[in-house]
């Protein structure tokens, strides 16, 4: 009923030509891809959002040192390969020759060392690896080492799993804390800021001096051949407005349909539909722990009795079963550190009456909650609309603010009081392969101020994380796991609750589309 109610309101909504503008007129026919993002591309920087939509964009821009290939192994993408000392602290990486940056510049050793330097400053694992550097530096041009104090086998996984964009020393030189205001890749894609209207439309042109590796392409890694002259991005909120122009060949890709639709266009001459997300999203309802009431642990603990996956997850793939998945704990399905620890807390019959109880119990004394919801995102509006519902029933007085996705990415960034713009709890979702290990896993991290939005503090489980990190091998990784899920169902940085999966539908003149967590346009042809 819910997930009626939301498509009712947004095939409701008022909807622009689809279409529009001067720039969407040139480089018809195969050379140009029309695309419809699953949400507006409203940050250009995914260092400083970590969004889907901004991951999105910044593979088209930027290229990566490593890449990550279907099976998750790293690969060398930028470089042409690395040495690693016999004590196994020293890491000499070797750049590939010929590698440009938009700006005409070439890529240089220490415009890798300044990325990484950034990326070590907001990544979780990134973080872990400045913990023990010792030392970051240009060797020359092609050339830069990273020592470190002690053995960290994961390296080449980080960087390859946790996309370090690669941009010019002096953009890089920008805190993370702060957005890039510059886009300047070395990757397949030119992005055209002049272009850029939030809301609307991003523009992007093949980069002619991108030099492809000469292999096949596979995710992330591989050879990324760039088979368009210009790839336009349509923003387009209703998802019904979204499918139709597809239908009329007026876009070529719909990165994430409404689910509802699926049937339809299944049934629609010229359009494919597939599950290009095999690893699926995590969806979780995160805390801000710096604000009452969900300061206090026994709250927080409080809500796992009422808390219903099946309802989640039925809401926000629909009838489309096979796209959703519970029981889930802190690890999704399919991830090799997946365990069933304490996972009974959230299987099973619920039991709303219990949850009420504890809620008092707790001290909660009906204060005011600010509860944000996307309303240009579809599965997390609807998963968004179901906690809500338990919620109320468990006795929480909630405020539930609706807001286009840009604004609730600015708003998980404050630190205020409710009253002066703050926010208590919000539902999203995480790309699995995202958060399928601690060492990469932004929500699960819990070091209070340099934590992801909600800042959880848990030194137990930070304690436990690094003991992950230094893991021998997969068996004492997976033991270790099972010890951070139970720490983890105590002090809760979020509650899992679902893991769901999205498909995608194009047009049928496109092939070459890759399995990946992200829309990725390297290897998509268009045929006339």
């Amino acid at each position: 009923m819910r997930r009626r109610r939301f498509l009712a309101f947004a095939t409701g909504l008022a909807t622009a030509p689809l279409l529009a503008g001067p720039a969407l007129a040139q480089a018809e026919g195969s050379r140009r891809l029309r695309f419809v993002p699953s949400v507006d591309l409203s940050t250009i920087d995914p260092l400083w959002s970590a969004a889907v939509v901004a991951y999105t964009h910044g593979y088209m821009v930027w290229d990566t040192l490593y890449g990550l290939t279907l099976d998750q192994q790293p690969k060398p993408q930028m470089c042409e390969g690395h040495t690693l000392s016999e004590d196994r602290r020293v890491w000499t990486f070797t750049l590939r020759e010929g590698l440009f940056f938009h700006d005409g510049e070439p890529v240089r050793a220490l415009d890798c060392v300044a990325s990484l330097r950034r990326w070590m400053e907001k990544d979780p694992f990134g973080q872990s690896i400045a913990a023990i550097l010792v030392e970051a530096k240009p060797l020359d041009d092609r050339r830069f080492q990273l020592a470190l104090n002690k053995p960290f086998g994961l390296l080449l996984f980080a960087i390859a799993a946790r996309s370090v964009f690669v941009m010019p020393e002096r953009i890089a030189k920008t805190p993370a804390s702060q957005q890039i205001k510059e886009v300047i890749g070395s990757g397949p894609y030119r992005f055209l800021a002049d272009e850029w209207q939030t809301g609307a439309h991003a523009g992007y042109a093949r980069f002619d001096r991108y030099r492809p590796r000469a292999e096949a392409p596979d995710m992330m890694s591989g050879g990324k051949q760039a088979h368009f002259d210009r790839i336009d991005w349509i923003t387009q909120p209703d998802p019904a407005t979204a499918a139709a122009a597809l239908q009329r060949g007026e876009v070529d890709w719909v990165e994430r349909p409404l689910l509802d639709l699926l049937p339809m266009l299944r049934k629609s001459a010229g359009v494919k539909t597939d599950k290009l997300d095999v690893f699926g999203a995590l969806g979780i309802l995160r805390f801000n722990q710096l604000l009452p009431p969900f300061d206090n642990p026994k709250l927080r603990q409080a809500l796992l009795p009422g808390v219903s996956q099946e309802e989640v997850v039925a809401a926000a793939v629909g009838e489309e079963k096979a796209y959703g998945n519970v029981p889930v704990g802190f690890f999704p399905e399919g991830s090799p550190m997946a365990n069933d620890a304490r996972l009974g807390v959230l299987a099973g019959p619920r039991d709303l009456a219990r949850a009420r109880q504890l809620v008092k119990e707790a001290g909660y004394k009906g204060e005011r909650i600010v509860m944000m919801a996307p309303s240009d995102l579809a599965q997390i509006m609807a998963a968004s609309q179901v906690m809500l519902d338990q919620l109320t029933k468990m006795g929480l007085n909630i405020d539930f603010q609706v807001m286009d996705w840009g604004t609730m990415l600015s708003r998980m960034a404050k630190k205020d009081p409710i009253d002066q713009g703050g926010w208590n709890c919000f539902v999203t979702t995480w790309a699995s392969l995202s958060v399928a290990t601690p060492g990469s896993s932004y929500p699960l991290r819990s070091a209070g101020a340099s934590s992801w939005a909600g800042w959880p503090d848990d030194p137990k489980l930070e304690a436990l994380r690094g003991q992950w990190m230094d893991a021998p091998d997969t068996a004492a990784a997976q033991a270790i796991c099972r010890e951070i899920q139970q720490q983890a169902f105590t002090s809760l940085p979020y509650i899992p609750i679902g893991q769901w999966t999205s498909a995608s539908a194009y047009r049928d003149t496109l092939s070459g589309t890759l399995k990946a967590p992200y829309a990725l346009f390297w290897n998509v042809r268009k045929n006339a």
